[in-house]
């Protein structure tokens, strides 16, 4: 007796639910899975779009029902069931932008690579060719030197030995030749990259060495949106510099022991004419063998390189000289410190977008 209470009690705390899955025409759907959520129990549905679910807890109160193209359907638990689910139409009607329009992916038959606008926004890039870069197969990409220079972009390879290697770039059906960082990336809805004949046949020899076609937003049929995109930063010189003679005392140490080895081992004067005949070399032009300008000011009567070869000790850095009649200071300078400095970087873009039919957004600040 005390078993058989068990055994109600236990199935009283479960439950059998079964039910038909469906796509919009009617259709059934196999192999669609369903899953109760919160638990591990699943199944799939049969060739007849069928399924069944034993031992469902009562406490479950809906099911997850998914499959590939369509959208997923979470719905509330019942005896029968039947479930209709709806394509996802983002997914089938996946495009690619070519010269004369329009073409679904499924459809195309040439080699491409689309970058859509979420896929650029994830990178931080100053033109939305460079967002490219590591994303197509085929494109390989050469940055510039400098902030505002163009990348060096080759499509599959170098082309020509002679004649340019470059593709050619579209922005909304006109040929490109500005500079990329021109072409705001926030306004780009995706880029698509032909890579082989089918660039030939759509654009001809012009697109020998592939197309990349860059197709901006256009704006929607309901209300008017704002955007800000601020981003905050500082450039600095990442380059690293090989070991360099950086002190004024060492250089000019250096410079009187190459001109004293001369006067002394190639000229053959003696140990103390060489040491006087460099001392006066070195404050001579450039094109006398010495250096034009010293930085360093001596007393009266004394040389700035001592007789063994290091700078006079009472030498003190900062010399006045006369040119045309006017004085100067002459003081070390570190021109790459002063050219290269941390600098911030601030870019603010305000976007307002007025969204009507055939409207693009034309309306932005960048602060």
């Amino acid at each position: 007796m005390i078993l058989c209470l068990v055994a109600f009690f236990a199935s009283a705390q479960t439950m059998k639910v079964s039910g038909t899955v469906v796509d919009e025409s009617g259709e059934p759907i196999i192999g669609a899975s369903v899953k109760v959520t919160g638990t591990t129990l699943g199944v799939a549905t049969n060739l007849d779009g069928k399924f069944t679910l034993d031992n469902v807890p009562r406490t479950a109160r809906t099911i997850v029902v998914s499959y590939i193209g369509m959208l997923p359907v979470t719905t509330q638990i019942k005896p029968e069931m039947r479930i209709v689910m709806k394509s996802d139409s983002k997914q089938i009607d996946d495009v690619i932008v070519v010269a004369f329009g329009k073409q679904k992916r499924e459809a195309f038959t040439g080699s491409a690579g689309v970058v859509n606008a979420d896929k650029i926004a994830e990178r931080q890039v100053n033109n939305p060719l460079s967002a490219l870069n590591g994303k197509v197969s085929g494109v390989q990409m050469i940055e510039g030197n400098g902030p505002s220079s163009s990348p060096t972009i080759q499509i599959r390879g170098i082309g020509s030995l002679n004649a340019g290697n470059s593709p050619l770039i579209v922005v909304d059906g006109l040929p490109y030749a500005g500079y990329y960082s021109d072409i705001n990336p926030a306004d780009v809805e995706s880029i698509s990259v032909l890579k082989d004949a089918a660039s030939n046949s759509l654009y001809g020899a012009r697109g020998a060495n592939g197309v990349i076609l860059i197709t901006t937003k256009t704006a929607k049929r309901g209300t008017a949106t704002i955007s800000v995109d601020a981003k905050w930063g500082y450039n600095e010189d990442a380059k690293v510099d090989y070991e360099t003679v950086s002190d004024p005392r060492q250089y000019y140490e250096l410079f009187f022991k190459s001109i004293y080895n001369k006067f002394h081992n190639a000229d053959g004067l003696d140990a103390y004419s060489a040491y006087i005949k460099a001392n006066q070399t070195m404050y001579k032009r450039g094109s006398e063998g010495g250096l034009g300008s010293i930085l360093y000011s001596v007393p009266t009567g004394e040389y700035l390189i001592g007789q063994n070869g290091k700078l006079n000790p009472h030498a003190t850095l900062g010399n006045i000289v006369t040119h045309n009649g006017k004085e100067y200071l002459l003081y070390p300078d570190d021109w790459k410190k002063e050219g290269l400095r941390k600098a911030s970087a601030k870019n603010i873009i305000l976007v307002l977008m007025v969204e009507r039919m055939c409207l693009k957004p034309t309306l932005a600040w960048v602060i």
